[in-house]
């Protein structure tokens, strides 16, 4: 295994210097959720030009291409190629200053604030690799570019466009994340990784009056502010201590001024749950307490609850990880560990569970080395350290790059035998 590494990695050296390039093309030109057609064409256009057999707009503007060389398993390696409405603050020269019109019609700042640019140039990487050392091993490698991962869209829009007849069924499915972790990281874990998560509109309905006539009224206002201060005690009171979860409210919509009490109040939230048994209970809590509020405030008509995106959980296979965790514990040494559980979310899941195989999506680091050590030092990881989607995340060129591309060419030798 680690001849047949050696062997293929040897060309790193060779494409690093295009690598970076690419990277900083794509961080200073990035694209929203199923408009990536620029991502799309750059991929499809570099697999084209490596000799794999491409299928491009799958799902609208995915990438697959197909490497076969010879009898052997097959691997499916995925990555993400969608930015996110951020406007950029990392003073970078690469820095970008894209605009694009939202849905809404207003305009909108576009930056790679999630590392999707490190994903897309670490696949592309490891495509090469695996083209120029195709004597080093055996079995077909599928290369995945997913458009949409950050509104929960892009594997499930490539599944309805027929992905599973479009591309060789797997092995298994492997993906990787760019994480504030110090660059040189690699870390995997068994089983539950990333959370799911589920996003809420809840409308509650009052009865409208001047603010001076409050007997007049249902106060839609108080009964969402008793509903906000309720859900804190479901993780709280309804979940035991060592289940992870949260219940967020991220935004709450009343009235047009100050002494008119309006009809109604709309609260969005936000839950991250890593088990389907702990989601249900969580979900049906919600929809508990936001109904019976209703009804305690004396509301005229029920509340409506709606789904507005909903992430699946991220479970890892544990035998697929343990062997992708020995075969990063053998060529990364000290740099392998095993990742805490993670409250972000991923939508890749849906991509192998479509194929009925295994899967497994670890992380790697991308904050300067010594800017992390000085904040652990300190205590002040949480405030000093940029996260991802925000406008100062900013993965530093290397050794981020060199790391995601050998983590995802390791991971795929440890199935392509020679």
């Amino acid at each position: 295994m680690t001849d047949r590494n050696a062997a293929v990695l040897s060309g790193l050296a060779g494409i690093r210097s295009d690598l970076e390039d690419l990277y900083r093309d794509l961080h200073r030109h990035p694209e929203l959720g199923l408009r990536e057609h620029r991502t799309a064409k750059k991929a499809s256009d570099a697999l084209r030009d490596l000799g794999y057999e491409v299928t491009d707009g799958i799902g609208g503007t995915g990438v697959i291409g197909v490497l076969a060389n010879g009898d052997g398993p097959t691997v499916m390696a995925r990555a993400d190629m969608d930015a996110l409405p951020v406007r950029e603050q990392t003073g970078l020269p690469y820095a970008s200053t894209v605009t694009l019109t939202g849905p809404d019609g207003t305009e909108q700042p576009v930056m790679h604030a999630c590392g999707h640019d490190v994903h897309v140039t670490a696949l592309l990487g490891c495509a090469q690799l695996m083209n120029r050392a195709k004597d080093a091993w055996r079995g077909t490698f599928v290369a995945l570019f997913q458009p949409s991962e950050e509104n929960g869209e892009g594997a499930q829009a490539m599944i309805d466009d027929g992905l599973t007849a479009r591309a060789p069924r797997p092995d298994v499915v492997l993906a990787q994340h760019v994480l504030p972790y110090p660059a040189g990281y690699v870390g995997t874990r068994p089983g539950s990784f990333l959370s799911a998560a589920d996003s809420l509109r809840v409308t509650v309905h009052g009865r409208g009056a001047h603010g001076s006539m409050p007997q007049a009224a249902v106060d839609p206002v108080v009964m969402a502010a008793m509903i906000v201060v309720r859900l804190q005690t479901i993780v709280s009171r309804e979940l035991a201590a060592i289940t992870p979860a949260v219940v967020t409210v991220g935004s709450i919509h009343a009235g047009t001024g100050p002494n008119v009490i309006p009809d109604s109040a709309v609260i969005e939230l936000n839950v991250r749950t890593y088990d389907d048994a702990t989601r249900t209970q969580v979900l049906k809590a919600i929809e508990r307490i936001v109904r019976t509020e209703s009804e305690a405030s004396g509301s005229p008509k029920a509340p409506e609850i709606e789904r507005t995106a909903a992430f699946p959980p991220t479970v890892n296979d544990e035998e697929t990880t343990r062997r992708v965790a020995e075969a990063f514990a053998a060529h990364f040494g000290d740099d392998a560990h095993t990742i805490d559980l993670q409250t972000a979310s991923e939508d890749m899941s849906e991509i192998p569970q479509a194929f009925g195989v295994p899967f497994t999506y670890w992380g790697i680091g991308g904050i300067d080395a010594e800017l992390y050590a000085e904040a652990a030092k300190k205590g002040t990881v949480a405030q000093d350290v940029p996260v991802n989607h925000s406008p100062a995340f900013a993965p530093v060129v290397q050794p981020t790059l060199d790391t995601g591309v050998s983590a995802m060419t390791v991971a795929a030798l440890a199935w392509l035998g020679s």
